[in-house]
């Protein structure tokens, strides 16, 4: 594990200096990277960030640093075949992998920041990663935010979701699917960085984790009512990577109690990279500061 210092004045509420480390573990696949963003002193909560397909935790360094800025301690992992990570070019190997991955992951942050609350923020296939991971068994958080769950992905024809099992028992790694990144954000340097980033995968994405993933959203759609911790679920209502109605899915079958869902009008995908991406983060951090006394 590495640490190092880093200003923090990028943007006026963050505290004087932001401590970032990095680290490794052998997870369920290979070996996995993790970044953290850490205030200067003791942290009010601690947070697992996880990230979508084809992508890395380092595009959420403002988020991190938001979320420090609250006073929270934050930690990321890149998935298997996903940024610093190891494996196949985003080949996430299995879903029960990429879940024991992030319970991997939780368990190093609650180690790093004992007694204090703990949370996990994910956006996309990180979401649906999350879900698989609550609906398994029971995990023990104050609350998980769902960013852009794609219980419902419009992306795909018949014939190839039909294909899916096969091509990723027998060739894991063919490309089967490109996402088109101008759909990720309105904002066309958001979209510009994400095409010219060396750890973004920009690639047909490989048959295993297409079925993987189609897989795990019929198995999470069954499981909903076991959906039980405190639950924030943010979509864009101009979403066409992940549904919108995947949000429905989940405010109509989970069996959380405290359950809210805020739809953002207009808004792409990736809403934390979105022009309105203060107010989005602003709300997440009003609701973790709700949560912070939960048990």
């Amino acid at each position: 594990m590495t640490t190092e210092p880093t200003a923090g004045d990028t943007a006026p509420a963050e505290p004087p200096a932001i401590r970032t480390e990095t680290g490794e573990f052998n997870g369920i696949g290979s070996g996995v990277a993790w970044r953290a963003w850490l205030p200067d002193g003791a942290a009010r909560g601690v947070i697992v960030l996880v990230h979508g397909v084809a992508e890395h935790s380092g595009r959420y360094t403002h988020v991190g640093q938001r979320l420090v800025a609250a006073g929270f301690a934050v930690y990321a992992l890149d998935h298997i075949g996903h940024g610093k990570s190891a494996g196949g070019k985003a080949n996430i190997g299995s879903m029960e992998g990429a879940a024991d991955n992030v319970a991997a992951m939780l368990a190093i942050a609650s180690r790093e920041q004992p007694d204090v609350p703990r949370f996990v923020v994910a956006h996309s296939m990180g979401s649906l990663i999350t879900l698989y991971l609550a609906t398994r068994a029971p995990i023990d958080v104050a609350g998980v935010v769902l960013s852009a769950p794609p219980l419902d992905i419009p992306v795909g024809n018949p014939v190839q979701r039909m294909l899916a099992p096969v091509l990723s028992r027998f060739t894991p790694n063919l490309g089967v699917l490109k996402l088109d990144s101008s759909q990720i954000s309105r904002d066309p340097a958001v979209v510009a960085a994400y095409d010219n980033d060396p750890l973004v995968y920009r690639g047909m994405l490989p048959a295993r984790t297409g079925a993987e993933m189609l897989n795990a959203t019929n198995t999470v759609k069954q499981r909903l009512a076991r959906l039980t911790v405190p639950l924030l679920v943010l979509h864009g209502t101009a979403d066409s990577i992940a549904a919108p109605s995947s949000s429905d899915l989940i405010e109509r079958g989970a069996g959380s109690k405290d359950l809210t869902v805020i739809r953002y009008e207009g808004l792409y995908h990736e809403v934390f990279n979105e022009p309105e991406q203060q107010k989005v983060l602003d709300d997440v951090v009003g609701w973790l500061e709700a949560h912070l006394t939960e048990p």
